[in-house]
């Protein structure tokens, strides 16, 4: 019997098909966030969910970010509205960091971390060396239900203690590992120090941190094929690696956007954006939810047969909030000084320092033939909006990097 390539049909679904399965589930959801959690019931009021059958109608609706969870939690406890479940008909309550506490319910895979571990060969009766954290943050459950689900067993690894986790891995013989990749580099060049036997170890699932190639083909330099996993502790799993390399899948349970950072609006492919995701989980019905993450869309689909839409990884931070001369200047500020502007394409806020004083410098893209006045009149917007003064430098349309980038925060300090 051939072994089976695919955790389930549903990764190689026609690309129009899921979108209108997706796109179907989207009303349902929406009503489902209104009825049953207080801070949408507010937020999309004015909202018909049966009208949001399309990617424009949900690119209309407005943006909930991460970075206000911690204001919007303190000021209605535990979830800030946010979650349609009662905290008593949770399975777990966790607290990460900020804090922000985040929901976990009774379903099987809560956070569908089975498909990863199975893009990443993790097969029913494998046995898992889970080293995620069990201690207030969800990482640990995330990935020990989906290695659950799969048929997995788990060793619960959890962090530190590297060398009673080298002895376990030695004396129970772990198919694979799932961690951050740093704590598998550390794990498995203790195991060398030592002499103890990881030779099990032949495939791991990261996640947590950055995974650049040097780490990869230092973990397979050990005979350990690591692949990645993205998602966040309100969402789950976002996207994941398979065999190819190429890219994250897109996890099928979910409706991901790329948009502008500090707005609401889509980028074009191949341009990086905020990832914003719209999760089909009812306990925790987040609709254009912005992580605060970078990524950019993969065109074409991936080598292994799944036809998911890809992203290229994490490519940083959205949220590029900084301080200026003791102020607090955002993103949105920096959008709203354009919409002021119809002559302005895009702008970048450049904050350098000059000796001990910060210096903001605006670069604005406009048409050629553009004059001072225009300039001067930027400028005031700016002061007017940041309540600081900077330098106005008009630049050609199209010259500046589609990085994502709305404030570029240069400044060194010897």
């Amino acid at each position: 019997m051939a072994e089976q390539r695919y955790y389930d049909e549903l990764e190689i679904r026609a690309h129009d098909e899921r979108e209108r399965a997706l796109l179907a589930a989207l009303p349902q959801q929406i009503a489902h966030a209104k009825a049953k959690a207080p801070y949408f019931a507010a937020l999309l009021r004015d909202i018909d969910p049966r009208a949001v059958t399309s990617r424009q109608a949900l690119a209309a609706l407005p943006v909930t970010r991460k970075s206000g969870l911690i204001a919007l939690q303190r000021n209605a406890p535990p979830f800030g509205g946010l979650a349609a479940a009662a905290p008593a008909s949770l399975a777990r309550i966790f607290m990460s960091p900020g804090p922000i506490f985040d929901p976990e319910g009774r379903g099987p895979d809560y956070w569908r971390m089975a498909r990863a571990l199975f893009a990443a060969g993790f097969r029913a009766g494998d046995l898992l060396h889970n080293s995620f954290s069990y201690h207030l943050t969800p990482a640990g459950s995330m990935f020990e239900t989906g290695a659950h689900a799969l048929g997995c067993a788990v060793i619960p690894g959890g962090t530190g203690q590297t060398e009673q986790q080298v002895r376990a891995i030695a004396e129970l013989r772990p198919a694979g590992y799932a961690g951050t990749p740093s704590f598998l580099r550390i794990v498995l060049e203790k195991g060398r120090e030592i002499a103890a036997d990881l030779s099990s170890l032949k495939r791991a699932l990261v996640s947590g941190e950055a995974f650049p190639p040097s780490l990869r083909r230092e973990i397979a330099g050990y005979g350990v094929t690591a692949l990645q996993a993205y998602g966040t502790a309100d969402l789950g799993l976002i996207a994941y690696e398979s065999e190819a390399q190429e890219g994250l899948i897109l996890d099928e349970g979910i409706i991901v956007e790329l948009v502008h950072p500090g707005t609401g609006d889509p980028v074009e492919d191949e341009e990086i954006g905020e990832v914003v995701v719209t999760t089909l989980n009812p306990d925790y019905p987040l609709i254009r939810f912005g992580t605060g993450d970078l990524s950019a869309i993969l065109q074409g689909a991936s080598p292994c047969g799944r036809t998911n839409r890809r992203i290229k990884g994490w490519l940083g931070r959205a949220d590029q909030t900084t301080k200026v001369k003791g102020m607090f200047v955002h993103p949105e500020q920096i959008v709203e000084t354009v919409r002021r502007h119809k002559e302005i394409g895009r702008a970048r806020l450049v904050v350098g320092n000059d000796g001990q004083s910060d210096v903001m410098t605006l670069k604005a893209e406009v048409c050629a033939g553009a004059d001072a006045a225009l300039a001067a009149r930027i400028a005031e917007t700016l002061a007017a909006i940041t309540k600081l003064k900077g330098t106005i430098e008009l630049v050609p349309l199209g010259s500046l990097p589609k990085d994502g980038k709305l404030i570029d925060d240069i400044r060194k300090y010897d």
